[in-house]
C-alpha cells in the first residue's frame, strides 16, 4: 500500500485509503458532505469487480458531516482494477481502485489421527452468525494491539495442505501467536463480547473461542484458548485480558489464532496494528 486518493466531486469530498491495496487489506472510504445533500438515511459504497459483480458496504458517521465505509479484500480476490461508487447523495461519483497482487506461502500441516478440519454444525452456525454482526457504533480508537505477546508463527493468508491434500479456496484467516498454555490473551481493541464458545459444547475446530464486536462490521475471533475469562454481553477495553493461550480445537500445539473480519470477510490484521484505520 503506497497512498490514498483524495478528490472533490461536486459537494462531496472523498478520500480512499489505500487506493492501491494489496490482497487482504482493508480499504477505508471517507466521505465529507453537508447533511442536506444526503438523500438517504445512510450513505453506502459499492465496489464493482472486473466481471461486473458488485459488493455493497454501509457508510457510518464518523463526525459531523463525515462518513466512512470499510471495504474488505481477501487473498482469494483477483488483482486488477475496480470501481468505487458513492451512493446516497445527489452526486454519485465513481473512483478507481487498483487491487495489487500479493504472494502467500504454502504450508504443509500434518494433523494427528482423528483430527478434523470440518466445523460442527453448532460451531459453524454460531461463528457465522457472529461474523455477520454489524453494530452501528464504532468502538475502537486508533491502532489495534497484539492480542498475545509471543512470536508470530503463521502469518495471514498462508495456503495449506492437510496431510498431503491441498485445501482449495482456503487461506489462513488470521495470525498465529506462539506461547505457553496459560499465557494472557487480551482484547486487540475495545468492543462487546458477542461470542463465547467451548470445545466441550461442539467447537471442534475453533476450540475455546471468544468473539469481540468492535462495531461497524469489524469483529475479532480469538481461538484455541485454554480458558475464557469473559461472558457474552461483556464490554471489554483494549488490552483487557479475555482468556489464555491453549491448544483446544484443531491445533498442532499451544498458540493463539487471531482472526479479524470486516463485513464477514477475513482480512489481514497486520495493517490494523500500524495504520490506525479510523
Amino acid at each position: 500500500m503506497t497512498g490514498a486518493l483524495s478528490a472533490v466531486a461536486g459537494n462531496l469530498q472523498v478520500r480512499i485509503s489505500p487506493s492501491d491495496p494489496a490482497l487482504g487489506h482493508t480499504v477505508s472510504v471517507q466521505i465529507t458532505a453537508s447533511p442536506e445533500t444526503l438523500l438517504l438515511e445512510q450513505p453506502w459504497v459499492s465496489l464493482t469487480h472486473p466481471d461486473g459483480t458488485q459488493a455493497h458496504y454501509p457508510a457510518f458517521p464518523l463526525a459531523a458531516n463525515r462518513w466512512r465505509a470499510l471495504m474488505p479484500t481477501t487473498p482469494l480476490d483477483r488483482p486488477g482494477s475496480r470501481q468505487v461508487r458513492i451512493h446516497g447523495f445527489a452526486e454519485e461519483p465513481i473512483f478507481p481502485l487498483s487491487l495489487q497482487p500479493r504472494e502467500f506461502p504454502i504450508q504443509s500441516i500434518r494433523l494427528p489421527a482423528g483430527a478434523s478440519v470440518w466445523a460442527t454444525e453448532v460451531e459453524w452456525t454460531k461463528v457465522e452468525s457472529f461474523r455477520q454482526q454489524i453494530s452501528p457504533e464504532k468502538h475502537w480508537q486508533g491502532y489495534f494491539q497484539r492480542p498475545a505477546q509471543g512470536p508470530v508463527t503463521t502469518v495471514f493468508g498462508v495456503r495449506r495442505s492437510y496431510n498431503g491434500k491441498f485445501a482449495e479456496d482456503y487461506y489462513h484467516r488470521g495470525i498465529d501467536y506462539a506461547g505457553p498454555v496459560g499465557a494472557p490473551v487480551v482484547a486487540p481493541a475495545a468492543g462487546r463480547v458477542g461470542l463465547v464458545g467451548y470445545e466441550a459444547e461442539g467447537f471442534r475446530i475453533h476450540g475455546n473461542t471468544v468473539g469481540i464486536d468492535h462495531g461497524q462490521g469489524v469483529v475479532s475471533l480469538l481461538l484455541h484458548l485454554s480458558r475464557i475469562e469473559v461472558q457474552e454481553g461483556d464490554w471489554v477495553e483494549a488490552g483487557q485480558q479475555v482468556g489464555a493461550i491453549g491448544a483446544t480445537g484443531t491445533a498442532t500445539g499451544p498458540h493463539l489464532h487471531w482472526g479479524l473480519f470486516v463485513h464477514n470477510r477475513s482480512v489481514d490484521p497486520l495493517p490494523w496494528l500500524y495504520l490506525a484505520i479510523e
